[in-house]
């Protein structure tokens, strides 16, 4: 079988990425562009992507493509649809994320809570020797600890976050699917989480039910002026609306691993709020500890073989 990566610099230098145990051809790109994802798969039996695209276009011009093994949880940059028309495999990676994104989620929350980077950036400028006391007091500190923490998305991520959010002192809110009632109670209502959380995270997929499931008429809502962060998908906030939120005092921070597009462009609203202290961009590094990265690429090898012994596991369905 030939096997294409279409995109390896996407995963760590410094993962080891083993070979699959049966007979194979492997070519590996460290990116590829999108015009050139057609000739490259043309003659592949098996394709990883992490990022990049492959629509129904490329699709049809891969004549012996049987799987295509996606090196990440998420699967938006796959046309499932016609995958499924094709005979076509989708296989995913689970589960290995469930350290690092809550842990970047709440080191995200502790930086802005206590104004971790607007303190080291004004030390850093001489403001303590201006001070002449042993302390000041220029930007807010405030304890986790008794807050309440709005979670949107209850997966093994969510879920993974209301478990160390509970153990640090928090009340947590276990949103509901936003215009869905009824889900019982161990969930609060979509709306009620907004009016009630000092902090929002999302851990929820991008899908067209998702897309911009916070805009500015969701920010309007917002009582206490939370904090939102974004350890999930870009294009679950509108972009724009948070900038226009955070500027007018509606939200009282926001931390982002992620963008709609990325690299976010120049002229991209976040890339006007990186001089706030109250505003933190990553750039989508929540998943990439080193132990997380290396299990991941385990995953992706054991997916193939298993595709190849004739009993696929983490099967991607066009209905998932």
């Amino acid at each position: 079988m030939k096997i294409v990566f279409l995109d390896r610099a996407t995963l760590s230098p410094e993962t080891t990425l083993r070979l699959p145990s049966f007979a194979h051809e492997l070519v590996s790109h460290d990116n590829t562009a999108p015009h050139e994802v057609a000739q490259r798969i043309a003659d592949a039996d098996i394709v990883i992507t992490n990022k990049v695209k492959l629509g129904a276009q490329v699709l049809q011009q891969a004549a012996r493509l049987k799987l295509v093994a996606v090196a990440a949880t998420g699967t938006d940059s796959i046309d499932l649809q016609a995958c499924a028309a094709r005979g076509i495999t989708v296989s995913n990676i689970r589960n290995y994320a469930g350290n690092t994104v809550p842990e970047h989620t709440f080191a995200l929350m502790f930086a802005l809570r206590r104004s971790i980077c607007a303190y080291r950036d004004s030390v850093k400028a001489g403001r303590w020797q201006e001070s002449g006391q042993f302390c000041y007091f220029d930007y807010p500190v405030r304890d986790l600890a008794g807050s309440t923490l709005g979670i949107i998305g209850d997966g093994a991520l969510g879920n993974a976050v209301a478990t160390i959010a509970r153990a640090l002192g928090m009340t947590v809110l276990m949103s509901a699917h936003k215009g869905r009632p009824g889900m019982g109670k161990l969930y609060t209502p979509f709306e009620e989480v907004l009016a009630r959380a000092d902090i929002i995270t999302l851990h929820c997929p991008l899908k067209p039910q998702t897309r911009h499931m916070i805009g500015a008429a969701e920010f309007a809502q917002m009582a206490r002026r939370p904090l939102i962060i974004n350890t999930a998908r870009g294009g679950l906030v509108d972009e724009a609306a948070l900038a226009a939120a955070l500027r007018s005092g509606q939200i009282a921070g926001a931390g982002f691993d992620v963008v709609s597009a990325e690299p976010p462009a120049a002229d991209h609203p976040f890339m006007a709020l990186l001089d706030l202290p109250n505003f933190i961009l990553t750039p989508h590094v929540a998943w990439a500890s080193q132990q997380a990265i290396q299990g991941l690429a385990d995953q992706l090898i054991a997916n193939i073989e298993a595709f190849a012994a004739e009993h696929a596991t983490n099967v991607v369905t066009a209905t998932a």
